[in-house]
């Protein structure tokens, strides 16, 4: 979600992330985290700190900021993309390797 400030309204963190602010901490379906004090004051959730407690990554750009959904522990290590060797469109096994040094688009798909 890309915002322009740091502070949000619980409604709009709810809107924004599915995730309702209550006395138990953050909750979404069944399960709540706990927050620590000073994330939420005055109906207002401090989005930086809330970013933190919940793993989610948060970038600024011109006064702007996206805040990405809860990594649950599993964010990459690193920027670089694992060996990858799939067949082509005629069956023959292509390296992904093979394109280093040029821009590459992967798209994925799975049917579920």
């Amino acid at each position: 979600m890309i915002i322009d400030s740091l502070e949000l309204s619980l409604p709009e963190l709810h809107q924004a992330t599915g995730w309702e602010i209550k006395p138990e901490g953050a909750c979404r379906d069944v399960g709540c985290v706990p927050l620590p004090e000073g994330v939420v004051a005055d109906g207002q959730v401090d989005v930086a700190a809330f970013a933190a407690r919940m793993g989610m990554g948060l970038v600024e750009s011109d006064g702007v900021w996206a805040l990405g959904p809860e990594s649950g522990g599993r964010a990459l290590e690193s920027a670089e993309l694992p060996a990858i060797t799939l067949p082509d469109r005629n069956g023959q096994p292509f390296s992904l390797s093979s394109l280093r040094g040029t821009k590459v688009l992967l798209l994925a798909w799975a049917s579920w």
